[in-house]
């Protein structure tokens, strides 16, 4: 048989499995061109606005007739039940967990008061509950837990806004952190409702009009997860002319003579970080590889062919799967582990710190018991000023270090130094003026014992907090409470 009868005997077989082939690879294109209409239905869908979301609308149930999976996500703040090894979303008394935090805050309300926020939810709730609302504060106060804030300053004024006292602003202020916030209700764009944010960048010659879409995914938390002070008229103001570190914060502050309250015990005239998240994540790998609050915090879900950011904020560390996995290839467990150990690495150096701190502003209000002069006593007072400054803008952030484990380590290191370096000069102190050293140290085991050391009637300011919310507290509050 020649080769060319063989050629023609096999052909029609190729010609039928081309053609079952094409028949295949046809109805394999159709599927996928289905999906795509079918998602592309989908997501108009959802891009479909129900009502007219109002400017500076401040009520999320209102977004969320138009954004149900979102809403329903945000909704599940509401949940305290999330706890890690270090924090979450449960309420933890601090200064119960680290009773030298009283000490350390004499004179100052956080040594009545100071728990872990819970979620966003409860933000007007826990600034209501909280015992240091007892003292006179400024509306600033109120700048970063509510949707009621931006329509308020739009409706009044932003300088006519931060003028008003805490007081006179609470009744304006009914609706928690929300939508508004973070989002244009016209196009559902991320934009900044806060002009702190703004007015800091300008100063750094900065736009933020210019920032990435992914940018913009941590911006809209730096609103409000930052360091801030109040200026004249009590105007907020970020610290960040020098930079964001640490010490460009205090060169800053320093120079502007800015003092946020006199110690009680030592007379320092004390700085207060707030919580200084942005800044501290800035400084961390994160930042660098352009990985953004959302990406961590809200990672993306999906319900068919429709893709949206997760809106339930909690820590990374309820939903390993869905926000390190993304990147990081090891597993679950794994992922765990490694955060702890960083963040068990930074808890040991702050609990020194925050140990050395209460020492030195004690012994420091013994040095000044003994007649130590201010020219002597001087130099102490700006180590224990700089010392607890850098104590705080690690301890006050969030997430124990994590935001930025090798900056959060180094800069306790410089807390550690300088506190150290204020007790070496009360030594001095001490042997002019005849003092034993060391000195013995009153028991401040407990919040309690500590609270008393420092001159805190308790009894008295619960009570006083107690016929005050009687008095204001709004009624719908009183579920959350």
């Amino acid at each position: 048989m020649s080769y060319l009868t063989e050629k023609k005997r096999r052909k029609p077989w190729i010609n039928w499995l081309l053609f079952f082939a094409t028949v295949i690879i046809v109805f394999i294109i159709g599927l996928f061109a289905a999906s795509i209409v079918e998602r592309r239905s989908e997501a108009q869908l959802y891009f479909q606005m129900v009502s007219p979301i109002p400017d500076w609308e401040p009520d999320n149930a209102v977004w969320g007739d138009n954004f149900p999976r979102q809403y329903e996500r945000y909704k599940l703040t509401l949940d305290t039940s999330f706890e890690s090894k270090y924090y979450g979303s449960a309420m933890i008394d601090y200064l119960e967990k680290y009773p030298e935090l009283v000490v350390m805050w004499a004179g100052y309300a956080f040594s009545r008061d100071y728990n872990q926020g819970r979620g966003h939810y409860y933000s007007v709730t826990d600034v209501h509950n909280t015992l240091r609302t007892n003292v006179p504060q400024p509306a600033t106060c109120w700048t970063c837990k509510s949707t009621d804030v931006p329509r308020m300053m739009n409706e009044i004024g932003v300088s006519e806004y931060y003028a008003q006292t805490w007081n006179e602003m609470g009744p304006n202020i009914q609706h928690p952190i929300g939508c508004q916030d973070c989002h244009d209700p016209q196009t559902m764009n991320l934009r900044i409702t806060r002009p702190a944010l703004t007015e800091a960048f300008a100063r750094q010659g900065k736009d933020i009009n210019d920032a990435t879409h992914q940018e913009m995914r941590s911006l809209v938390c730096a609103q409000c997860h930052v360091e801030y002070y109040f200026g004249e008229n009590n105007y907020l103001v970020f610290p960040w002319d020098e930079g964001f570190k640490a010490e460009e914060m205090e060169l800053y502050l320093d120079n502007i003579n800015h003092t946020d309250w006199v110690h009680a015990l030592s007379r320092t005239p004390m700085l207060k970080a707030q919580h200084p998240d942005y800044e501290l994540y800035k400084t961390g790998i994160h930042a660098q590889r352009d990985v953004s609050c959302a990406d961590c915090h809200m990672p993306y879900m999906r319900e068919g062919g429709i893709k949206f950011t997760d809106h339930h904020l909690v820590s990374p560390l309820a939903k390993v799967d869905k926000s390190c996995m993304v990147c990081h290839r090891d597993d679950e467990q794994s992922l765990i582990d490694r955060v702890y150990e960083q963040q068990s690495r930074v808890s040991e150096l702050r609990r020194i710190a925050e140990r050395n701190l209460a020492r030195a502003h004690i012994e420091a209000m013994y040095a000044w018991e003994a007649g130590a002069t201010e020219a002597e006593m001087a130099p102490v007072l700006q180590l224990i000023r700089h010392s607890q400054w850098r104590w705080d803008w690690v301890a006050a952030a969030n997430a124990m270090g994590f935001h930025s484990p090798s900056e959060a380590l180094r800069v306790l290191g410089t807390s550690i130094q300088k506190s150290q370096e204020a007790s070496l000069e009360l030594t001095s102190i001490f042997r002019k003026y005849g003092i034993d050293y060391p000195i013995e140290m009153p028991d401040i085991s407990t919040k309690e014992k500590a609270q008393e050391f420092i001159g805190l009637d308790m009894d008295k300011i619960r009570r006083e907090k107690e016929e005050w919310k009687d008095q204001t507290l709004p009624q719908w509050l009183s579920q959350y409470n």
